[in-house]
């Protein structure tokens, strides 16, 4: 159904030379005239700062031992993601004054994801290429009462509206300028802030403890002190050839070896994947029921550094794609079967029905253990490393079904197992508290707003 929006010519005259119809949607246009009812002030008349990081090749500057680099991908609703980050060299990140990012400073996502808000609250001084980068200087506004904002429907919708360039948007710092900031009695954004800053210390607890229970296993295995050199080249015997199957030199890589040789002789034994994991194939068509809502969950709802599924769209059965074709439920383990994305394993920890996953992934049903050892297991490098090998095809290469049964996995003393899949619990726990605060934070935000423009 199509959607009309009137305005008035003067205030097209007054937006920065914008004509087109998205500019001016229903929505944009609510959400301007309810702030043009409370007191607030301009983005630029509250900060020391609105700049885009370093823009321009920097490849030959990367380093391993570095300072962190952001990019788009690392800004997340609230927060940053450092768990991936590009490295460059110190005597760079030096002369990058310009693009330096400080505890407090504000990152907002500029393309890709254009219109994502988040905070820096680490005290290492970092960088950042083609972010914008928003410093506040104003004591009438908190900064994570700020980042709040921008991230409600209020603060996201003129971020939006902001945006230009059609499929490949990108915010204008010119008109971003222009963001209206609500000025809220300072001990109510205080109360916001302090549950962002809960939220944030709840988030680190989850992340340690999910990054302890991985540490737990790669420890047990020696995976945490193996090294791998790649040689100039690698003979094998005729024999594992026939036995295998494989021509192709990237199956006998020497580090398959190694990962091989951990498991085949680890002191507690061995057993396949599937006598832990039962396989499932895809095992629904919701294309027979067209007008059935199903939560669909493709690779890129997947959160590796937590092993959860953040977020997932709501689609008729109609309008799913042909590969939704998993229906999946508490309790199971969905993990990539594209090489490239291995690290995408999650599992399902929400007891709604109808969520239905891509053949992309692998779905496992726990047997004797438990979901979240699961979980660590199967995003483990032992096994990650056995799918990459066993792993067919040329540019998206992929693991096929008839391969799992190739395998093998540790068999890890049940009391480790126990302490592994506590650590996940309690991981999945505080990322749940932290979502928790932040969508209170957000609503509590956007219901003081409301009240404030109906006085």
């Amino acid at each position: 159904m199509a959607v009309w929006s009137q305005t008035v010519l003067s205030s097209i005259e007054n937006s920065w030379g914008r004509l087109d119809a998205e500019y001016y949607k229903p929505e944009f246009l609510e959400t301007e005239n309810l702030l043009s009812k409370i007191d607030g002030v301009k983005l630029r008349n509250s900060c020391c700062k609105i700049d885009v990081g370093h823009v321009g090749p920097m490849v030959r500057f990367y380093s391993d031992n570095g300072i962190i680099l952001l990019q788009t991908q690392n800004v997340r609703e609230f927060f940053l993601d450092l768990q991936h980050c590009i490295k460059i060299t110190p005597d760079f990140h030096k002369n990058l004054t310009k693009s330096q990012v400080q505890k407090g400073d504000i990152l907002i996502a500029r393309s890709g994801s254009f219109g994502t808000a988040a905070i820096y609250l680490e005290d290492q001084i970092i960088n950042s290429a083609d972010i914008i980068i928003v410093e506040l200087n104003d004591p009438k506004i908190d900064p994570l009462f700020a980042v709040t904002f921008m991230n409600t429907k209020y603060g996201f919708n003129q971020l939006i509206r902001f945006a230009s360039g059609g499929v490949q948007g990108h915010i204008n710092l010119r008109i971003l300028e222009n963001l209206f900031l609500p000025t809220l009695a300072f001990n109510l954004q205080k109360e916001i802030s302090t549950n962002v800053q809960r939220a944030y210390d709840a988030l680190k607890v989850s992340a340690e403890s999910y990054q302890q229970a991985q540490h737990l296993l790669e420890s047990e295995l020696g995976l945490d002190k193996l090294k791998f050199k790649k040689p100039v080249g690698y003979t094998v015997r005729f024999g594992d050839i026939y036995k295998s199957g494989r021509f192709d030199a990237d199956y006998y890589q020497p580090q398959f070896d190694a990962i091989s040789q951990i498991v085949n002789n680890y002191h507690n034994g061995y057993k396949p994947l599937i006598y832990l994991a039962t396989p499932l194939k895809p095992n629904t068509d919701p294309s027979k029921i067209p007008n059935q809502l199903y939560n669909y969950i493709e690779l890129s709802n997947i959160n590796p550094n937590f092993g959860t599924v953040d977020g997932f769209e709501s689609m008729l059965g109609k309008d799913l794609p042909s590969r939704a074709r998993r229906q999946v439920k508490h309790g199971d383990v969905i993990a990539s079967s594209v090489v490239g994305s291995a690290d995408k394993v999650a599992v399902i920890d929400s007891n709604r029905s109808g969520f239905i996953a891509s053949t992309g992934f692998f779905h496992f049903r726990p047997v004797n253990v438990s979901p979240e050892y699961l979980l660590i297991l199967v995003s483990s490098k032992c096994v990650r490393m056995q799918f990459q090998q066993q792993s067919t095809g040329g540019i998206l290469s992929a693991v096929p079904d008839n391969r799992l049964k190739n395998v093998i996995v540790p068999n890890l003393p049940e009391l480790l197992q126990r302490e592994i899949a506590n650590l996940v619990i309690q991981s999945h726990k505080a990322k749940r508290e932290s979502e928790k605060l932040l969508n209170q934070a957000k609503t509590r935000v956007e219901q003081l707003i409301e009240e404030a423009a109906e006085q």
